[in-house]
């Protein structure tokens, strides 16, 4: 039983090793997947969907649901939480489904007139601005 907790352990010191070296971005659990395979380690989905489950309780990790018909990604914050301050907004391009952090005073100045001027209670972490990324926009 022992081994089994060890081996527990290190997948899970695997994971984070690999989130720290992609801060800022988003993830999906297929993206995980595909970089431990890429790199002959295998790590079964449903020991990545768990162990990330685990890092979301843990607050290391922030888990955003965009819709239903997307799948749930992730960024990793680690111990210290996210770094700026504020407000994190989401812009999601339409054609490849990139999702950007938008870190924006004006969109904060917006989230407080909403407050106080018609009692609504923004949560930003689920505000997703639709459109096309600059990457997508080029090939309009």
């Amino acid at each position: 039983m022992s081994s089994r907790s060890n081996y527990k352990t290190r997948q899970k010191a695997e994971i984070i090793e690999y989130l720290q070296s992609i801060p800022n971005h988003h993830f999906t659990i297929s993206d995980i997947e595909e970089h431990f395979r890429n790199n002959a380690q295998q790590i079964g989905q449903t020991t990545l969907y768990r162990q990330i489950e685990h890092l979301v309780d843990e607050g290391l990790v922030n888990k955003y649901i965009i819709d239903s018909k997307t799948p749930a990604c992730f960024e990793y914050m680690g111990e210290e939480g996210h770094h700026e301050s504020g407000s994190c907004f989401h812009c999601k391009c339409e054609k490849c489904g990139k999702l950007i952090h938008l870190h924006c005073e004006d969109l904060n100045n917006v989230e407080k007139h909403l407050l106080e001027h018609d009692h609504f209670v923004l949560d930003p972490r689920r505000t997703v601005f639709y459109g096309l990324c600059s990457d997508c926009a080029k090939l309009v």
